[in-house]
């Protein structure tokens, strides 16, 4: 059958199934098979079987019960399955392969019957075929349900047919509504002097609607115990090994069930594909010594010496590869590098070939790993560094390392950057000091200070000899020039307000200031205010203010408390006139700076308890009113 038109066929129609029941197949190494049969190739029927294997009528057409024919299609009848034959395209006489189709007889019978010969003595072998039920369960009209199902009897018996070697019942194959090959299997062992047998497959069902089969690609090979070889610490088929890093030997070991009722030999291959026996080697171990090149090794196994040299009466492990990897060179080198220790970049590199890296070492052997895995190396300081190519896939190193230096210069030190403060009107002088440097301002001066006088960013470069510079910036800041806006009171609590924010320290002596601006439990009179920045620029502005405490009652009795109206700190005043009136209005008491205290009479005689009211004249600019009482 042709292999892309089988499969856009079966997707469409078919829906092609494979499946593998178990009656018996080899669950270790298989040989070469001894015997095949897959009825051969062509758009035509037949051509019919040789006389003897069948009882079975050829019919060069569509067969009818007790017929048979060979054909590259199952759809003879159109309640059978559009199938094509089971064998690849790829074997032989797969393309447009044909199966035996048979439609069974009325009563059970044997339908195929062939003598396989050329078997060897001592030898197990397994036998298989691939079976499908042909009716199509889906087809309308023809039989009921699934049909009569086929059931096949497998026998293998010995050259006279006398004793039965081995045998096994596929039990009822059920029609299905899509065509499904499923493989059948015996394995039987033949004896010392048995070198032929004949297979037997029997029709166990009755004929009828159903019942109908095809048998492809029947095979019989040599079966031998699951055997592979291994070595210790490896998992896999293979091995690699480092050309610098061969072991003076190597023991594989064949892990097989059973294993002294085998004879064995080992082989070697350059390609695994040609294969020699190697002399003497001859048991479940062998011993590798020579490493030059790859080899791959297998062992053919056999139950009887006499069939060690046939290759279909023996069977062979998978092949274990032991790989010679090629190492790689060393790496080569981009070049020493200088840096500046302050610039951004400072790495050292080497190249590699494809499928390859690179580890860093910090001297030339030995284990002293500085970073792995990388064609570039950043290094933290001076020095020389040691490249080592390595194998991504084979993890194979170079023989030697490669070395490549890296020198980090020291730079001016200039600090950090500076904020400043100037004061108004005055300059200020920017510096930096180092020997045998030049020097280069953002305003193009090129000494090691400048003076300034006005606020901004100042930024200077520094290079020394080696050419590395560093670079330092000043913030210059204006000192603030603190203005009074406003003092307020309130009877002996002061706020001083100024028109523009800090940091100020505010004082009402001029001598001890503090960072609040305000101030409490102050004594009436004269004052002044003061204010100043708290950096070393120190300057003040004051304000005069006055502060009148005008006494809310008063009580003349003569008892010594509070038996006087007086202003507080009248003295300071150079000019203030207080008259007090009466609730009717009249004027009662004028009070000056010589005469601030009035003792609550009017014409020699106390005056009753009740409220007076004022009104005030300070400095000739303030004017106050208000009243107050007498209490008695």
């Amino acid at each position: 059958m042709k292999l892309k038109t089988l499969t856009l066929f079966f997707i469409l129609f078919c829906h092609f199934h494979v499946v593998q029941a178990q009656l018996g197949f080899c669950t270790g190494t298989k040989g070469d098979p001894i015997f095949t049969e897959n009825f051969g190739s062509g758009l035509d029927f037949g051509p019919a079987l040789n006389p003897g294997i069948t009882s079975y009528t050829f019919i060069n057409g569509t067969p009818n019960d007790g017929q048979y024919t060979l054909h590259y299609r199952t759809n003879l009848y159109s309640s059978w399955h559009n199938s094509l034959d089971h064998t690849p395209d790829t074997d032989v006489n797969g393309y447009n392969g044909k199966s035996l189709i048979v439609n069974a007889s009325i009563a059970p019978n044997y339908f195929f019957k062939k003598v396989v010969t050329n078997l060897c003595v001592n030898t197990t072998f397994e036998f298989s075929a691939w079976l499908m039920n042909v009716y199509n369960a889906a087809s309308v009209g023809a039989c009921s349900g699934t049909g009569i199902p086929i059931n096949v009897t497998f026998e293998i018996w010995d050259e006279t047919e006398t004793t039965l070697l081995q045998s096994g019942n596929t039990n009822a194959i059920q029609g299905t509504n899509a065509p499904i090959w499923t493989q059948y299997g015996l394995v039987f062992t033949t004896a010392s002097n048995q070198t032929s047998v004949v297979l037997k497959m029997r029709n166990n069902g009755a004929g009828g609607c159903g019942n109908d089969l095809a048998i492809d690609d029947i095979m019989f090979r040599s079966c031998g115990d699951l055997a592979q070889i291994k070595t210790a610490g490896v998992n896999s088929n293979f091995m690699n090994i480092c050309q610098n890093q061969l072991p003076n030997d190597i023991q594989l070991q064949v892990e097989i069930n059973n294993p002294n009722n085998h004879v064995y030999q080992w082989q070697k291959s350059n390609d695994a594909i040609n294969w020699t026996a190697i002399s003497g080697a001859n048991s479940t171990t062998y011993w590798v010594t020579n490493f030059s090149t790859t080899t791959y090794y297998r062992v053919k196994i056999a139950q009887d010496i006499s069939n060690l040299n046939n290759d279909f009466c023996s069977t062979v492990t998978p092949e274990f590869g032991i790989h010679i990897i090629s190492i790689p060179n060393a790496p080569t080198s981009l070049g020493n590098k200088t840096y500046c220790i302050n610039e951004i970049n400072k790495s050292i590199a080497v190249s590699v070939n494809t499928n390859e890296t690179t580890n860093w070492y910090g001297s030339p052997t030995g284990n002293d790993l500085v970073l792995a895995n990388s064609n570039v190396l950043t290094p933290s300081s001076s020095g020389t560094y040691y490249a080592e190519a390595k194998n991504i896939n084979s993890l194979c190193i170079s023989n030697t390392r490669t070395p490549v230096t890296i020198q980090l210069v020291d730079v001016p030190q200039l600090g950090a950057n500076q904020n400043v403060l100037i004061c108004p009107n005055e300059s200020l002088l920017l510096t930096v000091n180092e020997e045998n440097a030049t020097y280069l301002w953002s305003n193009a001066a090129t000494t090691p200070s400048i003076f300034v006088n006005q606020a901004g960013a100042y930024t200077v470069t520094v290079t020394i000899a080696n050419n590395c510079s560093s670079t330092k910036t000043f913030f210059v800041t204006q000192s603030v020039v603190p203005k009074i806006a406003q003092v307020i009171t309130e009877f002996s609590t002061v706020t001083i307000i100024c028109e523009n924010q800090g940091p100020f320290e505010y004082s009402l002596d001029g001598i001890h200031f503090q960072n609040s601006n305000t101030f409490y439990n102050v004594s009436g009179g004269l004052k002044k205010a003061y204010v100043r920045t708290t950096n070393s620029c120190n300057i003040p502005d004051v304000k005069a203010f006055v502060l009148v405490q005008i006494p809310n009652f008063f009580s003349p009795n003569n008892d010594g408390i509070n038996d006087f109206f007086e202003i507080e700190n009248a003295q300071d005043f150079r000019n203030f006139h207080f008259y007090i009136f009466d609730r009717y209005g009249k004027l009662i008491q004028k009070l000056s700076t010589s005469n601030s205290r009035w003792d609550g009479k009017y014409l020699g005689l106390d005056l009753p308890a009740a409220d007076y009211w004022y009104s005030a004249n300070f400095e000739d600019t303030i004017q106050i009113s208000g009243h107050f009482s007498i209490l008695r």
